[in-house]
C-alpha cells in the first residue's frame, strides 16, 4: 500500500458554470475551493504560478464532439500550465522543479508524472514553454513549415499578425527572407509589427473598406501563403489575392468561434477550384513527432533575435475568465498568459 503525507491543501479553481451562447462572459464561469488528498508514492504535488488562455478554449466549451473533449460543467477547466513542484514522492522530480502540464485553471494538483514536462529558466522565463518555446511556437512552426512547405522569398499574408500564434508566424516567414503582410486592428499593436519585428506591411482592418484592395495594394504579385487565424472576410481577401497554386493554412478561425448560426462560406470559395488552391486545416498535436526538430529551430532563432516575443499578463486566477473573454476583442499583444498569484 502506498504511504501518504499527513496533510491535504485547499485549491481555488474556476469551473466551468454554463455553456456561453455567443460570446461567453463571467456568468459562465465560477471559482470554488477543493481540497486535494496527500500525496502517495510517486506522486508530486505542483502550485501553478503562469496558465494559458487560448482561443481553442471557446470550442471545448460546447458541447459536442471535436477534436478534444468538450469541458464539463462544474468541473475545472484546463490548459497548459506551469507550476513548481511543492512536495514530492516521485524519484524524477523533486521540490523546485518546474514543471509544464495541461492543468490550468487551478492553484495546485497533483501528478505521477505522465505528461508532465521538467523544463528551466535557461534560456527564457518559464513562462515562454506557454507561447515561443511551447505550443503556441510549434502551432506557427508547423503550419508554415509542415502545412504550406514555406519557401524561402515567398509572400506571406498572416491574420491576427500580432497575436500569440500569429506573431511567432510573421517572424518565422521572415527569417526566412519572405515578404510578410500581417493584419490587426489596433495602433500599438501595428506599430509593433511594423517597427518591433519588421515585418513588410500591417493591414488596419478596423479602418479598412475593402480588405480584399487593402492586401492587393501591398501585394500586388499575389500572396503564396496565407496563414489563418481569423477566417471570414480575411480569407475571402486571401482567396481573391492568392496566386495559383497557393496555400491557405487553416490555424484557426477566432471571427466565427461565437457565431449563434454557421457563417456563411466565403463568396468566393471557387478560386480554390479556378487557382488551384490548397487549403488544409492541422492540429498541431498531431505533428508532435516533429517537436525536437522545432524546438532546435526555435532555439536558434532565438539567440540569434530573429524571434521576440510580447506577453499580454493578467494577475489572479480570479481574473483568468476576463483575461480569455478579452481574446476576442483583441486585447493581448502576444501571448496571453495569467500569473496565479
Amino acid at each position: 500500500m502506498a504511504t501518504q503525507t499527513s496533510q491535504s491543501t485547499k485549491s481555488k479553481q474556476i469551473e466551468l458554470a454554463s455553456r456561453p451562447d455567443g460570446e461567453p462572459t463571467e456568468a459562465n464561469f465560477k471559482q470554488t475551493v477543493v481540497e486535494i488528498p496527500p500525496i502517495a508514492d510517486g506522486e508530486f504535488l505542483v502550485k501553478n504560478e503562469w496558465m494559458s488562455v487560448d482561443p481553442y478554449m471557446r470550442g471545448r466549451m460546447k458541447a459536442g464532439d471535436s477534436y478534444v473533449p468538450a469541458f464539463s460543467i462544474d468541473q475545472p477547466l484546463e490548459g497548459g500550465c506551469i507550476g513548481k513542484v511543492v512536495e514530492s514522492r516521485h524519484t524524477s522530480f523533486k521540490e523546485g522543479d518546474y514543471v509544464l502540464g495541461t492543468l490550468g485553471w487551478r492553484e495546485y494538483w497533483t501528478s505521477t508524472g505522465e505528461g508532465v514536462t521538467p523544463i528551466s529558466s535557461d534560456l527564457a522565463p518559464v513562462q515562454a514553454y506557454l507561447g515561443v518555446l511551447g505550443m503556441t511556437g510549434m502551432t506557427a512552426w508547423v503550419g508554415l513549415n509542415r502545412i504550406a512547405n514555406l519557401s524561402n522569398n515567398s509572400t506571406v499574408f498572416v491574420s491576427a499578425a500580432s497575436g500569440a500564434v500569429g506573431s511567432v508566424a510573421c517572424q518565422i516567414a521572415k527569417a526566412k527572407d519572405c515578404r510578410v503582410i500581417g493584419s490587426a486592428g489596433q495602433p500599438s499593436k501595428i506599430e509593433w509589427l511594423s517597427g518591433k519585428i519588421g515585418i513588410d506591411a500591417v493591414i488596419n482592418y478596423k479602418e479598412t473598406d475593402d480588405l480584399t484592395a487593402a492586401l492587393r495594394e501591398h501585394a500586388p504579385d499575389g500572396i503564396d501563403v496565407y496563414f489563418d487565424n481569423v477566417g471570414g472576410d480575411h480569407l475571402e481577401a486571401a482567396l481573391e489575392v492568392m496566386n495559383d497554386f497557393g496555400c491557405c493554412v487553416e490555424c484557426g478561425m477566432i471571427s466565427t468561434y461565437n457565431a449563434t448560426e454557421p457563417p456563411a462560406a466565403p463568396r468566393n470559395l471557387f478560386k480554390v477550384v479556378s487557382k488551384r488552391i490548397r487549403m488544409q486545416g492541422f492540429i498541431v498535436r498531431d505533428h508532435m513527432s516533429d517537436q525536437e526538430e522545432f524546438t532546435r529551430e526555435m532555439v536558434s532563432l532565438i539567440k540569434s533575435d530573429k524571434v521576440v516575443w510580447e506577453e499580454s499578463i493578467v494577475s489572479g486566477l480570479e481574473n483568468a475568465p476576463a483575461a480569455f473573454i478579452g481574446l476576442f476583442s483583441g486585447d493581448n499583444l502576444g501571448k496571453q498568459l495569467v500569473r496565479i498569484d
